[in-house]
């Protein structure tokens, strides 16, 4: 398989300016002003092989966006080599953007007071969509995302979820090479999102597409994903499977035990333990390592009234919101991509 998407040390660099508050920090402005240089993104590089579905995970800030608008062409990179399917985003030259789509959460590529077929009429005129494909496509995506009877409605009578699944045909409708997806299901309840998630794969297992995804919800990145990357502060972080992910805060257990009444928590069992307990005292999470689960649950097990037991492996939800709120944990990380081991 050929890599479709390679980028090489790529870079984007923002310049703002700093403004003392005030009628005169406007004067002074016009005389003198203080730079501030940020690097949204820092030598990012990565190869990614045709058909593949990758999640490209985050905080707010630290460059996912800034990434999807330099591979579609919205905005140039600052320095670094950055080539999909052969072209130069940046050019955005014809041929490229009829192989690419754009779908953002929070923005609409569709005209708010016309039904949604009117805006499809003039993307088929644009991406020159014969009108046998159009037919076929229009119902095959309208009728997999049951819209079918809404195609007509004019858009700003429709919900939120039915607009995003329009937002998707629209996007679709060239049946594009290569997706990017920047929050796909944010805002929608559970039934929309997991509409969309379905849709999302039954269109890339039969076209074969390449897509980038971004979000925060990780059950998109469960449902659509094999291999994530993680970005932090403009720098790559993580590539690898997500199996490897979910083992980089080392091979643990996440465990839960429920009593039948509240618990001392500063009992001696729980010395040294990551315990986080619910409000009542009645519900402990433990983070513990596989090589241990065994001795630390039957402990627990014959010395108090538990009333409900479970376990599984350290979800991609957990290790995400363990980095999210310690980043230094990432700077004491050994090893790289899925090899990469932090504590």
């Amino acid at each position: 398989m050929q890599s479709i998407i390679s980028s090489q040390k790529l870079t984007k660099e923002f310049q703002s300016y700093k403004k003392e508050p005030g009628f005169l920090g406007t004067l002074k402005s016009f005389v003198s002003r203080e730079s501030i240089r940020k690097k949204a993104v820092d030598e990012f590089s990565f190869n990614i092989e045709e058909g593949e579905i990758i999640g490209l995970l985050g905080p707010n800030g630290a460059g996912k966006t800034t990434l999807m608008k330099m591979f579609t062409g919205i905005i140039v990179p600052s320095s670094g080599e950055l080539s999909i399917m052969g072209h130069r985003p940046s050019d955005r030259d014809k041929q490229f953007r009829k192989n690419i789509a754009l779908v953002m959460g929070q923005k609409s590529q569709l005209w708010w007071d016309i039904p949604a077929m009117d805006s499809f009429l003039l993307l088929q005129r644009f991406y020159e969509v014969s009108d046998a494909d159009f037919e076929e496509r229009i119902e095959e995506m309208s009728t997999l995302l049951g819209v079918k009877e809404l195609l007509n409605v004019h858009v700003r009578k429709l919900s939120l979820g039915e607009r995003m699944k329009m937002e998707l045909m629209a996007s679709l409708l060239h049946n594009p090479k290569v997706i990017f997806l920047d929050e796909p299901t944010i805002g929608l309840d559970l039934v929309a999102q997991e509409n969309i998630r379905q849709f999302i794969l039954d269109f890339h297992r039969k076209n074969n597409t390449t897509i980038i995804i971004t979000s925060h919800y990780m059950a998109d990145v469960n449902a659509l994903c094999e291999r994530l990357v993680l970005i932090f502060d403009g720098k790559k972080a993580f590539d690898g499977p997500i199996s490897e992910f979910e083992k980089i805060l080392g091979s643990e257990k996440n465990v839960s035990f429920t009593f039948d009444s509240s618990q001392d928590t500063a009992a001696e069992i729980w010395n040294d333990r990551d315990a986080d307990w619910n409000e009542n005292k009645t519900v402990v999470e433990l983070r513990i390592p596989e090589e241990s689960l065994r001795e630390v649950s039957l402990e627990i097990l014959k010395y108090l009234p538990v009333t409900e037991f479970n376990t599984e492996k350290m979800p991609i939800e957990r290790v995400m919101k363990t980095l999210m709120e310690n980043p230094e944990i990432l700077r004491n990380c050994e090893g790289s991509g899925e090899n990469m081991l932090c504590r």
